[in-house]
């Protein structure tokens, strides 16, 4: 029997791979599919779930002090190894405990101290089977092995690379000799952040781009092992599922249709802290008749944060329409709260009539420029904070290996001030066209493959290994 495992973590998951055609094409593919979820099983009731998938619950897991400890030190050796790069370099620093008040302070600055010395490949290997070892004990890691003895799979597929609670579910598939791959969960996953969650047998990436970066920062993976298939992610888009008429656009969210749409799209608090900052700013040029066109302006939220940081600008500029994501919080019990919300299938809807109407996009370096550019519509990335004008320093991550890429391109506009903010928008909501040729060049590098065929593209690739 052809069986074949597939682990989602978390709600952006459950986007990737069950709000887009994986599970389709996976269970037309193979006699039986599981899957094994760090989310609620009830979750799954909304979808059509085929008849061949199982879907197993897996019980949480909390980290014990030794566990983390060790993999502390493999994730950290893997930063000063790596961290000439830039937005690695960020994270190490961000990590480092800037005051002692607890124990595990004291354990991650001995961490930091030790890595600075004994950061190589071998120490990040044995600071993993350290860490791994550790599970053996664990009465989790034991439901584990059980739950995997049920049905096991002739493969398992992690759709994300880095959530270290999966670190005991993959301890336990190697335990059962079961072959694992894993999908390179975000373009900025391998140039910005720590060490995966363990070694697979075989990975996915989106691009040639992330391919060479994959090897670069894991030199024992060898290059056979890593297979081109894009990303499901923005796959919903090319789906008729998803796909809303401009009038409901209009209608459900409130917009004059004999106006042009700006679509401000917000990061999360901790990253794009600024976003306040810059919807004012777009608002208080509207208001003042700056914008050379009328427009509507949108907000839509970032789905891992509710309204709270908005409130003032809701009463002080009712005439900006709001959407707030709905990707409702399905447990508050879980180690990484923000994992458990889930998009739901209108979610996605309407985000797409966003993407597919609005004219031009402003966001703080987020992923969403790449999901406006597939509609080839302008993108805006805002960053006014630097190390010399009290903001926060939003302007680094223009430096970030991913978002580099993008601005060396120059298919997103930079606006590093108001003026070039608003000077932006009226040139880009006058000639649209201008950065196309440039759009496209991005398009093709971050994103390898064609969107149509994507979930039938990894499945085949699954079957063959």
């Amino acid at each position: 029997m052809k069986r074949l495992g597939v682990v989602i973590a978390d709600g952006v998951g459950y986007r990737n791979f069950i709000l887009s055609d994986f599970l389709k094409e996976a269970s037309a593919l193979n006699d039986e599919v599981v899957i094994y979820s760090g989310l609620l099983k009830s979750v799954y009731h909304h979808q059509d779930i085929p008849n061949n998938v199982t879907i197993k619950e897996l019980k949480i897991y909390r980290e014990t002090s030794f566990t983390w400890l060790y993999r502390k030190l493999k994730e950290v050796a893997h930063m000063q190894l790596h961290k000439k790069h830039f937005g690695i370099k960020c994270s190490l620093e961000n990590g480092y405990p800037k005051k002692l008040k607890s124990k595990r302070d004291y354990l991650t600055l001995l961490v930091y101290w030790l890595t600075t010395v004994f950061k190589s490949e071998s120490w990040i290997k044995r600071y993993e089977n350290w860490q791994y070892k550790t599970y053996t004990s664990n009465n989790t890691y034991r439901e584990y092995l059980s739950v995997i003895k049920e049905n096991i799979p002739s493969h398992i597929f992690f759709s994300h690379q880095r959530p270290a609670n999966l670190a005991p579910f993959l301890a336990a598939a190697k335990a059962c000799n079961i072959p694992s791959s894993s999908f390179i969960f975000s373009w900025d996953n391998l140039a910005s952040k720590g060490r995966m969650l363990g070694d697979f047998d075989s990975y996915f990436v989106w691009s040639d781009l992330m391919k060479k970066e994959l090897l670069h920062f894991y030199p024992s993976v060898k290059s056979e092992k890593v297979t081109i298939v894009g990303t499901p992610q923005f796959e919903p888009y090319v789906l008729e599922a998803y796909k809303k008429n401009k009038e409901y656009y209009h209608e459900y969210f409130n917009l004059d249709k004999d106006k042009k749409t700006i679509y401000y799209s917000c990061g999360d608090k901790s990253t794009s802290r600024l976003d306040p900052l810059y919807i004012k700013t777009i608002a208080e040029a509207i208001k003042n008749n700056k914008i050379k066109e009328e427009v509507n302006l949108i907000v839509r939220t970032s789905p891992a944060e509710d309204e709270t940081r908005f409130l003032d600008l809701i009463d002080e500029y009712p005439f900006i329409k709001w959407n707030f994501p709905d990707w409702p919080l399905t447990r508050t019990d879980h180690p990484e709260t923000w994992s458990q919300r889930v998009p739901s299938f209108k979610d996605l809807c309407d985000l797409r009539a966003l993407l597919a109407y609005s004219d031009i996009n402003i966001n703080m370096c987020s992923t969403m420029s790449l999901d406006f550019i597939l509609f080839d519509k302008p993108v805006i990335n805002a960053v006014f904070g630097n190390k010399e004008n009290g903001l926060y320093n939003d302007q680094k991550y223009l430096k970030y290996v991913h978002y580099s890429h993008v601005i060396d391109t120059k298919g997103v506009v930079v606006a590093k001030n108001e003026d070039d903010l608003i000077t932006a928008i009226n040139l880009e909501l006058a000639s649209p066209e201008k950065n196309k040729v440039n759009r496209d060049k991005i398009l093709a590098l971050e994103i390898g493959k064609p969107l149509k065929g994507t979930s039938k593209r990894i499945v085949e690739a699954l079957n063959q290994i």
